[in-house]
């Protein structure tokens, strides 16, 4: 099947390799160029980062003239620029809202949208029906919105032509290693968690959490930028807990966001599609909820009484942990899972066992007699 990858509004960092890779070794047919706020130099710029071998399986959103001047591939048609160019013989296509539409389209290939409630924008839900979907489309007409490669089975057995992708091409991923083993930093002071994540990275951790809600802004500033450094010399992620406004400033992977602290799809609108955003959960619900605002995991706890938390939900249990992640199951929800709250290391086994992805720590690693030696313990009997 056709796939085709919608890029993100803003431009990033390795943007221009990422869609060089997509074509290359993704198995991408198209790319769409979506830059709505960008200028002509912008978008010239951007452009030539990009080899020219790969222009003719590009499609541009805005500045048409460029599309001309460079031999770019595609132009896709919309509210700001309704029309192709004069004397364009490239590829056009445009976007579609309704089956009606189908029956007219004039152009080489459109996307119907939204067909799946959307990645990139939590709250943006569909609203067709599959029956009639099959009796329209065609292979002229790709599916967009809330399209994930898992459910490409699903749109080639409705009878579209392709799928087209933005949040799903360029969503963060979780590293699944890293994700098993989590620790949350605590001390009465910032001076003192330095020693304490240096210590769990040694051991093997491969996930950091700043959590200090005392802290001021300036000096989780200052330990996040040492903390990013450790982790980039050992490969770790890292989430700063609560503070969404801190992300962007330390370069952190992404924040972990409590029950009472700014809401997924808030944080969401904020972050986009590129940060991993966690969500704390005592119940289904809330792992249901927060699965709807689009967040990419979850912390559930606490397991047992913890003195971490000063505001502890009501402790779960390995009983609690089997009948949530099994409700999870029978929902589709296949958000990853860490279980977090005052797990020691007798713990691991049994939490792992219930089906969740990984378990989080703090007292557990900090508190040892040798945090290293802990950390690979708890490794051990994760695996």
């Amino acid at each position: 099947m056709r796939v085709i990858a919608i890029t993100l509004p803003e431009f990033f960092d390795g943007e221009a390799d990422s869609i060089v890779s997509l074509l290359t070794d993704g198995g991408y047919w198209r790319v769409h160029i979506r830059k709505p706020g960008a200028t002509a130099r912008q978008l010239t710029d951007f452009l030539r980062q990009i080899p020219s071998e790969v222009y003719p399986r590009l499609s541009l959103h805005d500045h048409f003239d460029i599309a001309l001047r460079l031999s770019v591939g595609g132009l896709h048609l919309n509210s700001r620029n309704p029309r192709a160019p004069r004397g364009w013989t490239g590829v056009v296509s445009r976007s579609l809202h309704s089956v009606g539409e189908i029956a007219s389209l004039d152009c080489d290939y459109a996307f119907l949208s939204p067909i799946y409630p959307s990645v990139s924008k939590p709250g943006y839900s569909a609203d067709f029906d599959f029956d009639e979907l099959r009796a329209a489309v065609d292979s002229r007409i790709f599916a967009l919105g809330g399209v994930t490669p898992d459910r490409f089975d699903e749109i080639e057995a409705l009878g579209f032509g392709g799928a087209a992708m933005l949040g799903a091409v360029w969503k963060a991923r979780i590293d699944a290693a890293a994700f098993r083993l989590q620790f949350i930093t605590h001390a009465p002071d910032t001076a003192e968690i330095i020693p304490q994540v240096e210590k769990a990275l040694a051991g093997g951790c491969r996930w950091i959490q700043l959590r200090h809600k005392n802290a001021s802004p300036d000096s989780l500033l200052a330990c996040g930028r040492q903390i990013r450094a450790l982790c980039d010399r050992y490969g770790a992620t890292f989430i700063v807990d609560d503070h969404v406004g801190l992300v962007d400033p330390l370069g952190a992977d992404g924040v972990h966001l409590g029950k009472n602290d700014m809401p997924v799809a808030q944080a969401r609108r904020i972050l986009g599609v590129r940060r991993i955003i966690g969500a704390t959960a005592n119940t289904f619900d809330d792992i249901a909820a927060a699965n709807d605002a689009g967040a990419d995991y979850i912390g559930l706890g606490p397991y047992r009484f913890t003195t971490t938390k000063q505001k502890l939900s009501p402790v779960l249990g390995i009983d609690g942990y089997n009948d949530i992640v099994a409700r999870c199951i029978a929902a589709g929800i296949r958000l990853p899972i860490v279980a977090i709250g005052g797990i020691e290391l007798p713990d691991i086994a049994p939490i792992i066992s219930t089906g969740v992805s990984g378990v989080a720590v703090s007292g557990t690693i900090r508190n040892a007699p040798d945090p290293v030696r802990i950390t690979e313990e708890i490794i051990k009997r994760i695996k």
